[in-house]
């Protein structure tokens, strides 16, 4: 996979991309990641990116000649084939207008052969770039940042752990908080360490097995793997209902599932009426 990300600071970047995954991923020859400096691009001794909006309003607004000649540099596929799925590449535009970026649009992104991230900046960018270069806008979270280079961060950082090879433990991706797993089992819509299946992760702990009085779960120490299974499970889907019962719309659950949270339900109505 390679990565470019196009940004007024391209300096930001040699931080958090030069440790952990995206590292070892670098490393391994399964990503190669680029950092274009989009003022490389102009052609004025100031070096302007930016511009005043037509219509007047607070702010500036990077402007369209830099953005397009820097991704025009990049020999991408055209647009058409991008959007309709013919070029296994994407230019995304972070922005607080996109879509929310989730664990499924990482896993799909991951599939890519090639993804640019233009780096907002101020109080936008020209909307040309999103009608005429990216094909996608896409945010991650319901918050104002001050320019798309933590974003972009946060998305080659998903991304690359999702790379074949780049963890150490490929199954472990398996079994995190929002992933769904492609073939769910039978018995609890997971495996016998739980995969997530779209819930949150269930908890996990480590020596020593009590600490300042307090003990690990039983069921973790009884070495019974049916009993860890089922506590794992229910403790993810009790985190679940109490931290993102917005999932729990678009996970997979079993029966057994279902029946634990309508009795977490029942136990929290009779509660409040008492």
């Amino acid at each position: 996979m390679r990565a470019d990300i196009v940004t007024i600071f391209p300096d930001f970047f040699r931080g958090p991309l030069d440790f952990g995954i995206t590292r070892r991923a670098q490393e391994m020859g399964l990503a190669k990641i680029q950092v274009h400096d989009l003022r490389g691009f102009t052609h004025d001794r100031h070096r302007t990116v930016d511009d005043r909006p037509f219509g007047g309003g607070e702010g500036m607004v990077l402007k369209p000649e830099p953005m397009f000649e820097c991704l025009e540099s990049m020999a991408l596929a055209p647009r058409e084939d991008r959007v309709a799925g013919r070029a296994k590449e994407s230019v995304i535009l972070l922005s607080a207008q996109g879509q929310k970026f989730t664990q499924k649009v990482a896993a799909q992104l991951a599939l890519l052969d090639r993804v640019v991230l233009i780096c907002g900046r101020y109080e936008g960018v020209d909307e040309r770039v999103a009608d005429f270069l990216a094909d996608r806008e896409i945010s991650i979270g319901d918050y104002v940042l001050s320019g798309g280079e933590i974003a972009a961060a946060v998305i080659v950082e998903a991304m690359m752990r999702l790379l074949p090879g780049a963890v150490g433990n490929e199954a472990s991706t398996q079994q995190e908080s929002f992933t769904v797993e492609a073939k769910v089992k039978s018995l609890g819509g997971a495996d016998s360490t739980c995969g997530s299946n779209g819930l949150l992760d269930y908890p996990h702990y480590t020596r020593p097995a009590e600490f300042r009085g307090l003990a690990v779960p039983e069921a973790l120490m009884s070495g019974n793997h049916e009993e860890i299974r089922k506590w794992r499970r229910r403790r993810a889907l009790h985190k679940t209902l109490r931290n993102r019962p917005d999932l729990l719309e678009g996970a997979v659950l079993s029966r057994e599932d279902q029946e634990y949270l309508a009795g977490i339900r029942r136990d929290q109505s009779g509660k409040q009426a008492n």
